[in-house]
């Protein structure tokens, strides 16, 4: 059976085997010389071999054997390996280290991720993120798959994700986007009923009004577009309007307009997706608890 060595009779060897003597590597281990002496003692039982030669009454010196100077350097490669390990694990523990992944819906992505994760890894130089944008659907799925830590995407009906959970964060109203120049840019607010008689077009984010006075407004859209950038290129275009919400409108946009949805209101719940009955990271875990403190609405002016 092989001797299973601990690492404190390790560095006490290594100590008097570097200070020459048995009361410097007490003093360093801030331990009692005959506590020292009986450490390295065990040591020897464990290892089968003397590892210092008899002590000369006259020299306080310690001298390795050949078997102790062949030891040596091992005993080194023994310690340092067994710091690294403890190391990282600490780094991994405190999420300075280690590969974070998450998901997001664009809108989260692009206005308050950025700030947060800036922020975030500040401390932790050495965290790998990688971080994918995707629609509600795509986030929730990578969630399911595991190929995520965690999610951040809008509510759900419960009875479809009931392996998950969430946690709300922002609530994100839902208005109409057209051209700067369309005939309702100029309206402070609009009513759904007045959305009938212009082009719609419907995108990912549509599903917000089912089952609301406005989900009318899904069976009467001409067009469908799902990505992002190509709606933006179809709106400033002139081609329709649309709902969308809020953080999801491009800011700085001179070419569009976007109107509050007033009736009805419509309101998105964002926030922290993730699989129940399963830990996360210690990094991720530390990164929702991030965001949970820090969030804040964003300006959407």
């Amino acid at each position: 059976m092989l001797p299973e060595l601990k690492i404190a009779q390790l560095r006490h060897f290594v100590w008097v085997a570097e200070l020459k003597g048995f009361h410097a590597a007490a003093e360093r281990a801030h331990r009692t010389q005959p506590a020292i002496s009986l450490s390295i003692k065990d040591l020897e039982n464990k290892l089968g071999e003397a590892l210092f030669e008899k002590r000369n009454a006259k020299s306080s010196n310690a001298e390795l054997t050949p078997f102790g100077r062949h030891f040596l350097p091992q005993a080194k490669e023994l310690i340092a390996h067994h710091d690294r390990v403890a190391q990282d694990m600490t780094l991994m523990a405190e999420h300075k280290t280690g590969h974070l992944r998450l998901a997001s819906v664009p809108s989260v992505a692009s206005r308050m991720l950025p700030d947060i994760l800036s922020r975030f890894i500040a401390d932790a130089p050495d965290l790998h993120i990688s971080f994918f944008d995707d629609n509600a659907a795509a986030v929730l799925n990578m969630v399911e798959q595991q190929q995520v830590d965690f999610g951040i995407a809008s509510a759900w009906r419960s009875d479809e994700h009931s392996d998950k959970t969430f946690i709300p964060i922002w609530q994100d109203h839902v208005g109409v986007v057209c051209r700067h120049d369309h005939p309702l840019a100029e309206q402070a607010e609009v009513h759904w009923q007045s959305l009938n008689k212009h082009r719609l077009i419907s995108n990912g984010t549509s599903r917000l009004l089912e089952g609301t006075d406005a989900e009318a407004l899904l069976g009467s859209s001409q067009f469908y577009v799902s990505n992002m950038i190509s709606l933006i290129a179809m709106l400033e275009a002139g081609l329709g309007i649309t709902t969308l919400p809020r953080f999801a409108f491009p800011r700085d946009n001179p070419l569009l307009t976007f109107i509050p949805l007033t009736t009805p209101e419509v309101v998105r719940h964002l926030g922290v997706v993730k699989l129940i009955n399963k830990s996360l990271s210690p990094a991720a875990e530390a990164l929702v608890a991030f965001i949970l403190k820090n969030s804040s609405i964003p300006d959407t002016t």
